[in-house]
């Protein structure tokens, strides 16, 4: 049986960093193409980050580029999502999704599987 289990979520300022982690049980993220989604209040989720593992080539959405990083850490079999420079517009809970059919994912396809979610708030 595959879990996904995200953690990292804080309550962080404007201009800060945090670090998201994605933990895989039964299933090995580093294999797989695998993404970060974002559900912001009152929106729907959105990819933010995915990572393709055959070649290491990875997609950021358009508001994350240059400030989110995603990387896998192999030693730890995670699925990791560096946030830098956090903005007010970057809270929301964010999701681990694998495996994904394509990075970016077609609109409207889903992952195969999904975590629980952390919640990232950003506040002064």
């Amino acid at each position: 049986q595959v879990h996904l289990v995200e953690s990292g979520g804080d309550v962080v300022q404007p201009g800060g960093s945090l670090t998201l982690s994605c933990a895989a049980s039964g299933f090995a993220l580093q294999s797989h193409t695998a993404g970060w989604f974002r559900q912001a209040p009152g929106k729907d989720r959105e990819v933010v980050a995915c990572r393709r593992p055959i070649d290491g080539s990875t997609y950021y959405a358009d508001s994350v580029k240059g400030r989110f990083t995603i990387s896998t850490d192999n030693s730890k079999g995670t699925l990791d999502l560096q946030i830098h420079g956090v903005k007010a517009e970057d809270t929301g809970v964010y999701y681990c999704g694998a495996p994904i059919l394509r990075c970016p994912p077609l609109s409207g396809h889903q992952p195969g599987y999904w975590g629980q979610g952390t919640q990232v708030t950003v506040s002064s």
